[in-house]
C-alpha cells in the first residue's frame, strides 16, 4: 500500500509554464533568445572548428577555450530548444524523469563551465609566472586529466539532486513556474519537507563555485604581483593583454550566476518572479553567447586565425 502511495504522489509530467505573468509576450520574449541560442552555436562551433584547424592555436590557453566552447555548447542546447517548444507551440508538458534528466545536465554543465573558468586562470598564471616551463607543465596529458576531473566532479556532485528530487512527494500540481527544469524550481512544487534539498543545493554552490572564484581570486592576485614587478611597460601591458578575455569571461558567467542563486533563496518575494526567471535564462545562454565574441575580438591568435581561414594566406598578410 505504502508504494502505492508514494508512486500516487509522483506525477508522470510536468507543465512548464515559461515565464508566468509575460505569456502574451512570449512570441517577442523568444526572438532575442533565439537568436542568441544560434550566435552561441555558430559561434561556438566556429571557435571550435578554427582551434581544431589552426595549428598555431594548438596551445594549453586554446585547449581550455575548446572545453568551454563545447560545454557552452551543450549548456544552452539543453534548454533552449525546449524552451522555444514552449514559447511558440506552447508545448509545456515535459515527464518527470525528462526533467529529471535535463536538471541534471543543466546543474552538472553550469558547474563544468565554472570549473573550466578555473582552469583557464590557472593557465593563465602558468603563463606569466612560469612562461619558460608553461608547454612542459601544461602538457596535452595535464589538460586531458584536469578536464576529466572538473567533469567528474560535476557529475558525482549534481547526481544527487537526481534522488533528492526523486523522493520528494507532489501533491501540489505538477505546474513549474520555469522555462526549465531547475533543481529549486522543482523541488518548491513538492508539498513534502525541501530542507535537504536547500542545503545540499547551497553546499554545491560553496563546493563548485566558491571554491572555483577562490583558487580564480588566488590565480590572479599571483599574476597581478608577477605582472607588477616586470620592469617594463610594455611586457606589463602584453601579460595584462592576455588576461582581459578570460575576465570577460568570468563577469558575463558569475554575475547573473550570483544574481540567480541569491533570489532563489532570499530575493523570491522582493523582486518580480519574471525578471527572476529571464534572468536565469540569460545566465545559461549569455556566456556562450558571449564568450566566442569576446575571445574573437580581444585574442589576436583568434582574429588572425579566422582572416587566414576566410581569406586565406593572401588575405592573412594583406
Amino acid at each position: 500500500m505504502s508504494n502505492s502511495n508514494s508512486s500516487s504522489l509522483t506525477p508522470t509530467f510536468f507543465i512548464l509554464n515559461g515565464v508566468p505573468g509575460l505569456e502574451a509576450s512570449h512570441i517577442w520574449i523568444s526572438l532575442p533568445f533565439c537568436s542568441m541560442y544560434l550566435t552561441a552555436v555558430l559561434g561556438n562551433i566556429g571557435l571550435l572548428y578554427l582551434i581544431h584547424h589552426e595549428e598555431s592555436l594548438h596551445r594549453p590557453m586554446y585547449y581550455f577555450l575548446a572545453l568551454l566552447s563545447f560545454t557552452d555548447v551543450a549548456l544552452c542546447t539543453t534548454t533552449v530548444p525546449n524552451m522555444l517548444c514552449i514559447f511558440w507551440f506552447n508545448l509545456k508538458e515535459i515527464t518527470f524523469n525528462a526533467c529529471l534528466v535535463q536538471m541534471f545536465f543543466v546543474h552538472m554543465l553550469t558547474g563544468m563551465e565554472s570549473g573550466v573558468l578555473m582552469l583557464m586562470a590557472l593557465d593563465r598564471y602558468v603563463a606569466i609566472c612560469y612562461p619558460l616551463r608553461y608547454t612542459t607543465i601544461l602538457t596535452n596529458s595535464v589538460i586531458a586529466k584536469a578536464g576529466f576531473i572538473t567533469f567528474l566532479r560535476g557529475v558525482m556532485l549534481i547526481i544527487p539532486f537526481t534522488f533528492l528530487s526523486k523522493r520528494l512527494p507532489y501533491c501540489q500540481g505538477n505546474i513549474i513556474p520555469h522555462t526549465y527544469c531547475d533543481h529549486m524550481s522543482v523541488a518548491k512544487v513538492s508539498c513534502g519537507n525541501v530542507k535537504v534539498n536547500a542545503i545540499y543545493g547551497l553546499m554545491v554552490a560553496l563546493l563548485i563555485g566558491v571554491f572555483d572564484i577562490c583558487c580564480i581570486s588566488v590565480s590572479y592576485t599571483m599574476i597581478l604581483q608577477a605582472v607588477v614587478s616586470l620592469s617594463s611597460a610594455d611586457a606589463r601591458h602584453k601579460a595584462f593583454s592576455t588576461c582581459t578575455s578570460h575576465i570577460c569571461a568570468i563577469v558575463i558567467t558569475y554575475v547573473p550566476a550570483f544574481f540567480t542563486f541569491f533570489t532563489h533563496r532570499f530575493g523570491g518575494h522582493t523582486i518580480p518572479h519574471h525578471i527572476h526567471i529571464i534572468v536565469a535564462n540569460l545566465y545559461l545562454l549569455l556566456p556562450p553567447t558571449m564568450n566566442p565574441i569576446v575571445y574573437g575580438v580581444k585574442t589576436k591568435q583568434i582574429r588572425e586565425g579566422v582572416i587566414k581561414l576566410l581569406f586565406g594566406e593572401k588575405g592573412f598578410l594583406a
